[in-house]
């Protein structure tokens, strides 16, 4: 039933062209392979860590830390653990079929129940990600939250993109404090509209006051900064008939990682820049080169009632959702993945090709089409079963 993988007892699922696993305990996708012209491509990260290495007091989400998972709430609680249940607690298997893995839980912290579908489609190299809450009532914060392992890339050689922004910013105050042993070089509040020219301060920030700029730093080459740990959100522009969806890319040598989402359903997108900057267990510097790219709603990474005080309501930017006990929410993302010219360079566009395509652009002018249903993420215009 379950296979143990990084020292976590794991669901898998496999087709063509994607293998995958989930944990059991915190719903973690990773490992997670990728079949792209007979050539492998393993994207994302696992902790230097296995979870009987650390402190089993530690909650699971640091124990059992990589991939992707559900956060519910988003972010440190006021009390629980960090990003909620569905990121700690168990999942059950509901039903595995060729193609689909079904789990389940029931949050305590949040009421209600929330399934996990993970799709696979033959000649796909993507994971079609469906969460379904129900039975919840309030405003709530949530997220996917990827992270990604640039550490066999040499210094920025990764390349890291998004579809247009309406606004940019470092996280507001002190996202790493050196009195926990954490390092951040980004002036704290600092609001930007280019990724290639964000705010670096001289040394790295002791308080929200040092928050003088010394220069910029270009976020879209990775690997980068080693020592510092930071935080930028992103708030994607609205939908229009010819870009329906948002997206954030990586290139990594001759590989190319990207997600697919719904603007309305996760407004904003979460850079947790980690590359050794914190230095404090379970983490001693040792988590390098690894970089989360989340797809939120929710205020930064703050908690969930931080994130009810609508901070951003005057830019017109929502940091929760209203749901209702009575309300299926079908929250859905694609992650997908290409193999690219060595020459491909950063990617510029990724938009509609037919009903089941995408295309992919780079600035340098050149293009893949990868075989997609980019549809799946307009969860509101489809019915909760496709």
């Amino acid at each position: 039933m379950t296979t143990s993988l990084h020292g976590a007892s794991s669901f898998q699922l496999s087709s063509d062209c994607v293998e995958l696993a989930v944990t059991q305990s915190a719903g973690m996708l990773a490992p997670v392979t990728f079949t792209l012209h007979g050539e492998s491509f393993s994207p994302y990260a696992l902790a230097p860590w296995e979870p009987d290495e650390i402190d089993p007091g530690l909650p699971n989400l640091l124990k059992y830390l990589r991939g992707d998972f559900l956060c519910l709430p988003f972010g440190p609680q006021d009390e629980g653990e960090p990003h909620g249940e569905t990121a700690n607690a168990e999942w059950s298997l509901l039903s595995r079929t060729e193609d689909t893995l079904h789990l389940a839980m029931e949050p305590h912290d949040v009421g209600g129940r929330v399934e996990k579908l993970l799709r696979l489609r033959s000649g796909h190299a993507a994971i079609y990600c469906e969460h379904r809450i129900s039975g919840i009532d309030g405003h709530f914060s949530y997220g996917h939250h990827p992270i990604l392992d640039f550490s066999g890339l040499a210094e920025g050689q990764g390349r890291v993109t998004t579809s247009p922004f309406r606004f940019g910013s470092v996280n507001p105050g002190l996202f790493s404090d050196p009195a926990n042993e954490e390092y951040q070089i980004l002036v704290p509040g600092a609001e930007f509209s280019d990724l290639r020219a964000v705010p670096i301060a001289a040394e790295s920030p002791t308080s929200p006051d040092k928050n003088e700029a010394a220069g910029t730093t270009d976020l879209t080459r990775y690997p980068s900064r080693e020592g510092y740990e930071d935080l930028i959100m992103l708030v994607n522009d609205e939908a229009t008939e010819a870009q329906p969806f948002a997206w954030t890319a990586c290139v990594m040598d001759r590989f190319l990682w990207f997600s697919l989402k719904s603007p309305t359903d996760f407004p904003a997108t979460l850079f947790w820049i980690s590359n050794g900057g914190r230095r404090a267990a379970p983490w001693s510097g040792r988590h390098l080169a690894r970089l989360g790219l989340e797809e939120v709603c929710s205020h930064f990474a703050d908690n969930v009632t931080s994130s009810r005080e609508n901070k951003l309501a005057a830019q017109g930017i929502p940091t929760t959702r209203s749901f209702s006990k009575d309300e299926t929410v079908s929250l859905r993302i694609i992650q997908a993945a290409a193999a690219v010219p060595a020459d491909f360079g950063a990617v510029a566009s990724i938009t509609p090709h037919g009903d089941q395509g995408v295309l992919i652009t780079s600035y340098t002018g050149l293009s893949v089409e990868v075989m997609l249903d980019w549809q799946f993420v307009l969860s509101a215009a489809l019915p909760i079963d496709r």
